[in-house]
């Protein structure tokens, strides 16, 4: 490898992976390998190289903790570190995550205390996952995630907080600082830009607590009114006090709906059950202006997804969505899970 000319370095890759024994995602794999020595060949600032590193290596080690749960649904609590044990808010993050490991979903925090400690107790050890993060104070793994294996440390925020959103399906915020703030406005970003699918995302607080209330005075009357967001944009969150509410949600939200699929500019909504003639007519009529053309329409899978053997067996509605009408997107989504059909059965 030392007296390898340029040229020589993707059969150089291509052996290297051969003798590791890698046969998936080949390309994948040399992309990845072939990035590290450009790095090397571009006279890349040591600490660049060093924040690309430990970047890579903290995404394997949260790729193989998440990896055995694949199919668990999952949702993830944020909220404060502050959050001492006699609040009502860590006793309604340890009831409504109690409540959701009853039901079979996971619960991940980022493994600290507060309401993070909350949720994982209420999710009890083989429920929680844990991703913390190394700071000079205030932090320190919690002793339920910390009893078995299921955590994994962090340097950087950022590979933390994709971890965090990457893996769950769903979302409660319970009231917290800088963090839990800058947390619930990326997964609000996320989802009004179209860069993650949807998802129910609740902010939860104590029974009788007005602290998010502030937040939808203030996009009510400063962001709406400025024009920097739609009227619509904060729809897909439910902003709640109640623990029952926020887990009817999470769970509720996938009810019906099961995901989604862009194919060129045509928007497909797969389902668990099948909706009828009438209910297809209904959507159409409540939500046509959301519509840039055509109708809503029942569809089976496109040949793109019969090629990529993408969700096939399930029936699909298909449409073309306006643009910016993420709000809308939502509210039909909430319309699918309403359905008689979905109801009927099971």
């Amino acid at each position: 490898m030392t007296d390898a000319q340029p040229d020589e370095f993707p059969a150089a890759i291509d052996e290297i992976m051969t003798e590791a024994g890698i046969t998936a995602n080949r390309t994948l794999i040399r992309r990845i390998l072939s990035t590290g020595i450009l790095l090397g060949q571009e006279d890349t600032d040591r600490l660049d190289l060093k924040i690309a590193s430990a970047a890579l290596v903290e995404m394997r080690d949260a790729f193989r903790l998440f990896r055995p749960y694949a199919d668990v649904p999952k949702v993830t609590v944020f909220g404060s570190a502050r959050t001492r044990q006699d609040d009502p808010l860590y006793v309604q993050a340890r009831s409504v995550a109690s409540v959701l490991a009853e039901r079979g979903w996971m619960v991940v925090t980022g493994a600290g205390p507060g309401i993070m400690q909350a949720a994982a107790e209420g999710a009890g050890e083989q429920m929680a996952l844990g991703v913390s993060i190394k700071l000079p104070f205030e932090e320190k793994p919690n002793a339920v995630v910390a009893k078995d294996t299921h955590s994994v440390e962090m340097k950087y925020f950022f590979t933390r907080k994709l971890m965090l959103v990457k893996e769950s399906t769903g979302f409660i915020c319970l009231p917290g600082g800088f963090g839990t703030m800058d947390e619930m406005f990326e997964l609000l970003t996320l989802q009004q830009t179209g860069k993650a699918e949807p998802v129910p995302i609740v902010l939860l607080d104590e029974p009788g607590g007005t602290f998010w209330k502030g937040l939808e005075h203030f996009i009510a009357e400063s962001l709406i009114p400025a024009g920097v967001i739609s009227a619509d944009d904060f729809d897909r969150v439910l902003v709640t006090d109640s623990a029952e509410a926020a887990v009817a949600e999470i769970t509720g939200f996938w009810r019906n709906y099961d995901s989604l699929r862009w194919v060129d500019d045509v928007l497909v909504l797969r389902l668990k059950h099948t909706p009828t003639g009438a209910e297809v007519e209904s959507l159409n009529d409540e939500f046509a202006p959301f519509l840039a053309e055509g109708c809503i329409e029942y569809a089976g899978a496109l040949p793109v997804e019969i090629a990529d053997n993408d969700r096939v067996d399930l029936p699909r509605l298909s449409l073309r969505l306006r643009q910016r009408e993420v709000g809308g997107l939502y509210r039909l989504i909430d319309a699918i899970n309403a359905l008689g059909s979905a109801h009927a059965v099971g």
